[in-house]
């Protein structure tokens, strides 16, 4: 560690030392058993920490100091009825809080299900959206690109690719999340430090493995979860319950690593449902939630004192967490016939008498940290276009490839092959309705198959893009083009084989020409399908809701495309020029028969076969138009799917930066942004929509805040009267003075030779 780096942590903790509390005082058991185990641990964790580690978790790139002070959140729940005016009721899950962590300090979250941690740590962790109040800053600044950059979250649920190996999991993440300041080569050997201080070597190649199919142990997977987000040498962790579902042992393994990581000046926050006594006496500092009400914000050592002095001492000698949750669910340990309810309003009472105080001043002590880092080096992504895409396709790749040529779809396809070619076994021109039934399934089969598969693609891959969307880990675009171009191979190949199979056995016509022009209008139809499918899946993000909605629409496109139904009532026949079915159906005819060509229809008689009926009802013209059409729909579908992906992962800007300068883009009307955005002071918490008309006048619209990783601010404005939009967002309406525009151009004259320019998005 660097002599600087050292010097500042030293202070800190120096710092942190003086600031604690003062009336507490070490509680002693009988035979001094506390102590000896508290020295016991300590031994243990110095043993371990002076254990050599990578560099990259001997310190952190920079020192960072977590306030929070009385944070509130608010969710607004609608009363069920059939009244349209029904009013909602405003419920309080967050009630108030207010703490602060240095840096070499792990904070713990402790209280019963239900009391708000997870919602306390996802706010702090500024990934919460809604109703949010109160100050939360970091080296007393506002959340900002740079701040993302430097900060971890590991979310409770274990969000990884099953097939993936815990190297390649690693190895990929170290790849797009790294920047390319650094080599490739150094990426991975950054993937292989973390591997090794996690105690990952030994299932290093096993794959991370899900609910039905075997992989590495559950504390593995929680270390790899830590590992991705160790692997940017995090200066601020949070982790949400590390240890749920885990052993003694492997849960005292993370929370120990989690101690050394903190030991090297990061700040850590982590929920904890029920810890042992052993990792209790490991968290520098403890919060007690009940019901989003803090009940006690400290020295865990001291917590067991604090209650005591309170009247609230276990009778017998116990785990201090255990007591300290029968507390928060107002318990008490005593023989006391207080009520729970009264228990708990007696425990938020004396916090506000004896607790609130202390913790206000710690937080009003101002002590500024050197920074170690330059802001102007955090971009918007670590990474380039191209390198996301080529990452994000080569994973995508190793990952689908176990789904899309499953032991069970390459069966189902070869089945359905055979069968087909049993039952149209050498049909000749004579059997024209075979052979038009048979263009005909095909144009079902090969619908209904993509578009289901599509169709869970995203309703899966939420939960991944959603925490890695959040991390800032890749563009939207660059996923997206990722996975499209990435499937194609696997969906066109069990779709090849199923043609080459059926057509020939079919008995249909023995030309490369026509058997490549059939199998190029089927796959053609498959890509359309398959963007269906996406959009919907992207749109209702829900795999039931979206199979039901998927079911429907297909079955329309197949009844309106003219073979089941050869009359349909103009008033429903338009759902035939939006059909899929119809123009696949259309275009394999034509890819089989030609205008003139005839068919046997009786005793030494031939007939057109465009006068077939079913030939008829569809016709063999219009070949350009359904190539045309079948292309609008491939680029549309895919188009909506990917505006529907646009809303996951994205962060709001939901903390309350008073008295601080924000940074700000502003959108216009047609996804205008000003190229400098304008600088202005908030005096309170809100989520901030704004923007112009035409006319100059104020207009609640959509802003980015500097969450986003915005550029500098150069200007100020006056903030107005607040107001109220849809959906009960609180706005504030900025006022402009000299707007001018002049067709898509809106621009701001500040009084001198210089403007404020905005250009209207293509």
């Amino acid at each position: 560690m660097s002599t600087g780096t050292e010097r500042e942590i030293v202070f800190w903790f120096e710092r942190r030392e003086s600031c604690e509390f003062s009336g507490g005082r070490r509680r002693r058991r009988s035979g001094g058993r506390m102590e000896h185990e508290m020295e016991e641990m300590e031994a243990q964790i110095q043993s371990a920490a002076d254990g050599e580690s990578p560099a990259i978790f001997k310190k952190a790139n920079r020192l960072i100091s977590l306030k929070f002070e009385d944070v509130v959140y608010k969710i607004k729940i609608k009363q069920e009825g059939c009244m349209k005016n029904s009013k909602s009721e405003e419920q309080l899950i967050l009630k108030g809080i207010s703490g602060i962590v240095f840096p070499g300090e792990l904070l713990a979250m402790l209280g019963p299900s239900g009391s708000g941690k997870t919602t306390l740590l996802t706010a702090l962790g500024g990934r919460l959206g809604g109703h949010l109040s109160g100050s939360i800053t970091y080296n007393s600044k506002p959340f900002s690109n740079a701040m993302k950059r430097n900060t971890g979250f590991v979310t409770q649920d274990d969000v990884l690719y099953p097939h993936l190996t815990v190297t390649e999991t690693l190895v990929y993440t170290a790849l797009l999340r790294l920047p390319n300041s650094i080599s490739k080569e150094e990426k991975v050997n950054h993937a292989e430090a973390v591997i090794s201080q996690l105690g990952l070597s030994r299932c290093r190649d096993s794959i991370i493995g899900g609910p039905f199919l075997r992989g590495v142990s559950g504390g593995e997977r929680k270390r790899v979860s830590i590992g991705q987000e160790m692997l940017i040498n995090p200066s601020l962790l949070f982790l949400d319950e590390p240890t749920s579902g885990l052993d003694s042992t492997t849960a005292q393994r993370i929370v120990q690593t989690l101690w050394e990581l903190a030991n090297g000046g990061r700040t850590i926050v982590m929920t904890i449902h029920q810890p042992s006594s052993r990792l209790f006496y490991m968290f520098h500092k403890v919060l007690l939630l009940s019901e989003g009400n803090p009940l006690y914000f400290g020295k865990g050592l001291q917590a067991m004192d604090y209650f005591s002095s309170i009247g609230f001492t276990p009778s017998v000698a116990m785990n201090p967490s255990d007591f300290l949750l029968d507390l928060a669910n107002g318990v008490s340990t005593d023989d006391s016939q207080e009520d729970q309810a009264t228990i708990k309003q007696t425990l938020v009472s004396a916090y506000k008498t004896n607790l609130a105080e202390r913790v206000k001043s710690e937080i009003e002590i101002d002590g500024q940290l050197p920074e170690a880092t330059d802001d102007k080096q955090f971009k918007r992504w670590s990474t380039s276009w191209w390198q996301q895409f080529s990452v994000l396709f080569r994973r995508g790749l190793k990952e689908r490839k176990h789904e899309a040529f499953s032991i069970l779809k390459i069966v189902q396809v070869l089945v359905v092959a055979l069968l087909c070619g049993l039952l149209w076994w050498q049909s000749d021109r004579s059997h024209i309705q075979d052979q038009v039934g048979l263009f005909f399934f095909y144009s079902g089969f090969w619908g209904f198959y993509p578009l289901f598969q599509a169709i869970f693609t995203f309703p899966q891959e939420r939960m991944m893009l959603q925490k890695e969307r959040s991390s800032g880990m890749y563009r939207l675009s660059s996923y997206f083009m990722a996975l499209t171009l990435g499937d194609l191979p696997m969906e066109l190949v069990l779709p090849t084989v199923f043609v080459t199979i059926t057509y020939w056995m079919a008995g249909l016509k023995a030309s490369a020409v026509n058997f490549l022009s059939g199998l190029f209008v089927l796959l053609y139809s498959i890509l359309c399908s398959q963007g269906l499918g996406l959009a919907i899946g992207a749109l209702i993000m829900d795999q039931k809701s979206a199979t039901i909605l998927g079911s429907v629409i297909m079955l329309s496109f197949l009844l309106a495309s003219g073979y089941y139904v050869q009359n349909v009532p103009k008033f429903i026949g338009w759902i035939k020029y939006i059909s899929i079915s119809n123009y696949t159906f259309k275009l394999l005819l034509r890819s089989q028969y030609k205008p003139g060509e005839t068919y046997p229809c009786g005793n030494n008689k031939t007939c057109l076969v465009e006068d077939y009926p079913s030939v008829k009802t569809v016709g063999l013209g219009g070949q350009a138009v359904s190539l045309v059409a079948l292309a609008i729909m491939l680029v549309a579908y895919r188009l909506i799917a990917y505006l529907a992906l646009m809303r996951i992962g994205v962060d709001l800007c939901n903390v309350d930066f008073s008295s601080h300068e924000l940074e700000m883009r502003f959108l216009l009307p047609g996804h205008a942004m000003f190229e400098e955005p304008i600088q202005i002071t908030l005096d309170k918490h809100v989520h901030w929509y704004v923007g112009l008309t035409k006319q100059g006048q104020p207009r609640p619209i959509c802003v980015t805040c500097v969450s986003k990783g915005l550029a500098l601010v150069n200007d100020k404005t006056d903030a107005v009267e607040p107001a109220e939009l849809e959906h009960e967002i609180k706005t504030e309406t900025l006022s402009f003075n000299n707007v001018q525009s002049q067709g898509n151009d809106y621009w701001q004259d500040l009084g001198d030779t210089s403007r404020k320019r905005c250009t209207i998005a293509n």
